[in-house]
């Protein structure tokens, strides 16, 4: 897992990925320029993948975000952990009932997973929708929140 931080906050966060050096590039930084104290947040991620109900209460960078996104990881960020809401009720809370997809492709955006909670969205009918990290990343940060998907088979 690596951070991006700005003089505004939390600006990009790249979840588990195989080496330092992917999650550097996919940050758009090099090793001289990694930010040195992650102490804290670091702390936070290392609280919650032990399955304990953390509160990211740190500034967020949403300088690169169109008003929508903001509003929709705004909406996203008010899930409770351990709860699922569905890219309508996402859409309804961000001020555009009808814009279930919209807000899909504003969640596909986050550039701060798990700290604005896009994996607690799912579709209507129960399935998990889509995920950046992918879907095995987003079955496994439900289930540490105690979410089990009721999933047919494939």
């Amino acid at each position: 897992m690596a951070f991006s931080i700005s003089d505004r906050g939390l600006r990009r966060i790249v979840l588990p990925v195989n080496s330092a050096d992917v999650a550097l590039y996919r940050l758009g930084l090099t090793s001289e320029d990694t930010p040195g104290e992650f102490a804290p947040l670091i702390n936070l991620f290392q609280s919650y993948f032990k399955g304990l109900r953390v509160t990211f209460d740190i500034p967020l960078d949403y300088d690169t975000a169109t008003s929508f996104q903001r509003r929709v990881w705004e909406a996203t960020r008010r899930i409770p952990y351990g709860e699922t809401r569905s890219y309508r009720w996402i859409a309804e809370q961000a001020g555009s009932p009808r814009g279930s997809r919209a807000a899909g492709h504003a969640l596909g955006a986050n550039p701060l997973p798990i700290v604005v909670p896009c994996h607690r969205v799912i579709t209507a009918d129960g399935k998990p929708g889509g995920f950046s990290g992918g879907l095995d990343m987003k079955r496994l940060l439900l289930s540490i929140e105690g979410i089990r998907l009721d999933e047919p088979e494939s």
